[in-house]
Parts: structure tokens; sequence; C-alpha cells
């Protein structure tokens, strides 16, 4: 049964967000969509199709919600404070969430970006080809206290509790793949570049994030003479006084500062999730490791699949339950 979802609590940092509007650079407009797309993914292995359409990305300090039916949802991405009515619940995890309830999101703990999906999606009408707010675009706007939101009907409410490991444990550098200006960049510069350690800064958005690092910048011979071009999620463009900027899902279509390479799509979540103050290092590789690296949406999907599992096990699912001593000390019907 569809119902609505009622934003009681909302504000900067919370927007409805989507995979993205695909072909739309052409009008001026990059893909947009969730900052971390991996997010939407991991809700769709816990919840079903409808929750990848749309979703609610949350930043900052957080909000809350009440719904008018009876529906499951999830939290992927950035691990935030959350209840259910004062019940602490978390992230990758299964939920029911009730009329009457009041669900509270934030603030974030750990990473930058929340994301709140439900089963039956939210029904949100198609702009430009998407369903998400692209703010830089002037599309949509941050949710406020008060909105109403169309939520698609749960197709089984009653589903056992689910759970999912996230597998976002990946270290090391962040892979960078060449781009049409890589080579402009002298061999000295891009080894440099490779050795710097870097420290996500607080400037950033979900345009790009820059990044700080300890000595002189990185620059080109002919940096002035460049032409704006084309540029693209994941480029890292270096400004001015040649400090590196990561272009995110909502970044500006043309540039002209200089690009090193490209972050794979692989490695552009941890980019996204990076709070202020992390360290991060870079690695250029070739363009057919980069290549190796990619995994389709069916791909990733269907290893998130095989990583969830029941949040509490059936004792018909465990066959080893019959020589368990379930109730310790216990020998006999009668005491002695």
């Amino acid at each position: 049964m569809s119902g609505t979802v009622l934003v009681t609590a909302g504000g900067p940092g919370v927007t409805l967000q989507d995979a993205g509007r695909a072909g739309q650079t052409g009008f001026g407009l990059s893909r947009g969509g969730a900052s971390d797309p991996m997010a939407l993914i991991e809700a769709e292995a816990l919840l079903g199709a409808s929750a990848a359409d749309v979703c609610i990305e949350i930043s900052g300090m957080g909000a809350r919600f009440q719904v008018t039916t009876p529906t499951r949802i999830a939290l992927t991405g950035a691990t935030a404070k959350a209840s259910i009515d004062k019940r602490d619940i978390k992230g990758f995890v299964t939920e029911l969430l009730l009329p009457g309830q009041t669900l509270a999101v934030g603030p974030i703990i750990d990473g930058v970006y929340c994301y709140l999906s439900f089963a039956g999606g939210l029904n949100v009408p198609l702009r430009m080809g998407g369903r998400g707010a692209h703010l830089l675009g002037r599309i949509g706007q941050h949710l406020k206290d008060g909105d109403t939101l169309g939520l698609g009907g749960d197709p089984a409410p009653d589903s056992p509790a689910r759970k999912l490991d996230p597998d976002r444990t990946s270290k090391g550098p962040v892979r960078v793949m060449p781009g049409p200006q890589t080579e402009l960049f002298d061999e000295t510069v891009r080894q440099r570049f490779q050795a710097t350690e870097f420290t996500r800064s607080a400037r950033g958005n979900r345009q790009g994030v820059r990044m700080d690092h300890d000595g002189e910048g990185f620059a080109t011979a002919d940096q002035l003479a460049l032409v704006s071009d084309f540029i693209s999620e994941g480029d890292i463009q270096m400004t001015g006084d040649g400090r590196p900027f990561v272009l995110l899902s909502e970044h500006q279509t043309t540039g002209g500062y200089p690009r090193i390479g490209t972050v794979i799509p692989a490695d552009l979540p941890r980019v996204a999730q990076a709070v202020p103050g992390t360290k991060l290092t870079f690695q250029l590789i070739s363009l057919q490791d980069a290549e190796a690296a990619w995994r389709s949406k069916a791909d990733i999907l269907k290893r998130l699949k095989s990583r969830c599992s029941a949040l509490v096990r059936d004792p018909r699912d465990i066959p080893e339950l019959m020589s368990m001593n379930l109730i310790s000390g216990v020998v006999s019907g009668r005491e002695s």
C-alpha cells in the first residue's frame, strides 16, 4: 500500500538523490545524483530494485522522518547515529518503520554522506532524466521541515530483517587513470604527486573536495595557456595555487585547470566519504589496469547480494542445533 514520507526535520545537506542524469552534459548539466553511488547499490541489495530509484542523501547533523504506511528502510553509505523512537538502529540492516514512529538519522559519525532508502521507493517526478536534486543546476532543493514525499508500497513489509557486510575496507592509494592532460605534467611532477600524502580539506561539497599537502604545488609548464574543455567526475584539477581538487558528482562540465588524471569509479566513493583530515595518497595506473578494475552495476550487485544474510538465524537453518547445550547445568527433570 502506498503512502507518504513526512520530513519532520530537514535542512542543509538533506536532498533527494538517485543514480544521476546521464546524457545531459551538452546542456551544461553533470551527472549529479548520489555523491556515493555505491550506497544505492547497497540499498538495492538489501531492499530490492525500487530502493535504488531514488533515496534521501543525508550529511551534517541529519534529519527526522515519519511514514503513513509500514515500510522497510535501510541506511547505507556513511555511518550515522540513528534511531526509531529512540531505539538505536544500525546501518546496512533492514528495519521496519511503522506509522506513528519517528526515524531520526544523524549526526554522521563516520563518513560524509548517509543514504536512507525505502523498500517501495519514493514517488518523485522525473525532471530532465532524473529524480534527484542537482543544486548547482538549480534542480530541486534541500528537504525542509514539513515536506512530504510519495512513498511506494513495500512489496514485503513482513520480510525477516537482513544485514549486509558492505565490503568498504579497501585501503592503499586511490587509483588514478591517465587523462588527456596527464602528459602535460613532467615525470618528476607526476612522481612527486604519487609520493605526496594529502589531507582531505574542510573545503568540499557535492561539487568536489580539495586535497591539502605540504610543499610546493603541482603545475604544468603551460598551465596559463590551457583552454577550457570538457571535464568529468573523478578528474583531479590542479587549481591556480597547485592544490588538487577531486571533482564529484555535481561538478561543473567545463574547466581550464589542468587535470593530472581521473580517480577510477571503484575508488571515488572513498574520496567522497573521506572526512576532513583524512590522509590519502594517489597512484597513477594504466588505462588497461583501470579497465581491469571496472565492474558493472550488475556484477557489483551480485557480489553485494552474496554478502547479505538474515539478521537473526532461523533455528531450522542451524543443523548443529540439537548438539548444543542450550541450558547450561540442566541434566535431568528433577533436582537431586
